[in-house]
């Protein structure tokens, strides 16, 4: 049986997803712990939740709406974000002017785990401004702020390992 799409799978190595696209040999799942991964349809996975329909019945709103509710049922669980292996177990240390006051020093694992925490929250707004029912000029001035807001945090992307998941601002066209 070819699964349709909205099917909810957990995958042994992805983990929980759900199916977003089908061909007659493979599976587009969109995974919550790794994000969109083709499979072959004959992978090992169990099948959670199985939508049988044609796949041509199923309309990209269907699609869009078990999303949003996976997302919604799941949205305290982030993305798995790893640390760059030469930043693992560092420590920053902050020095200030006054040599009367003592310095501070946090683990780097700790101030990264922040840094991804504040990305995470800021996809949750830029999510939330989209689906709003604002006007499109105030989402796109909106959207023209989230984009700045990347932008000053490109300085941390030195501490990301995968350059898939740095920040991103606006970009120069040459």
């Amino acid at each position: 049986m070819i699964l349709g799409i909205g099917s909810r799978i957990k995958h042994s190595t992805y983990g929980a997803g759900v199916v977003t696209n089908v061909t007659s040999k493979m599976y587009w799942v969109t995974f919550i712990d790794s994000g969109l991964e083709t499979i072959p349809v004959d992978d090992d996975f169990e099948i959670i939740e199985g939508v049988e329909e044609e796949v041509d019945t199923i309309s990209f709103f269907e699609v869009e709406n078990v999303l949003k509710t996976l997302l919604k049922k799941y949205s305290d669980i982030s993305e798995v974000v790893p640390i760059a292996d030469k930043w693992k177990g560092g420590k920053i240390v902050f020095e200030p002017g006054d040599t009367n006051l003592a310095s501070k020093e946090i683990e780097i694992d700790a101030f990264f785990h922040k840094i991804v925490m504040v990305r995470d929250r800021i996809r949750v707004m830029e999510q939330k401004i989209n689906s709003s029912k604002l006007e499109e000029q105030e989402k796109i001035d909106l959207q023209q702020y989230i984009t700045r807001m990347y932008g000053s945090l490109t300085t941390f992307n030195v501490f990301f390992k995968n350059k898939s998941q740095n920040f991103v601002g606006s970009r120069s066209k040459k």
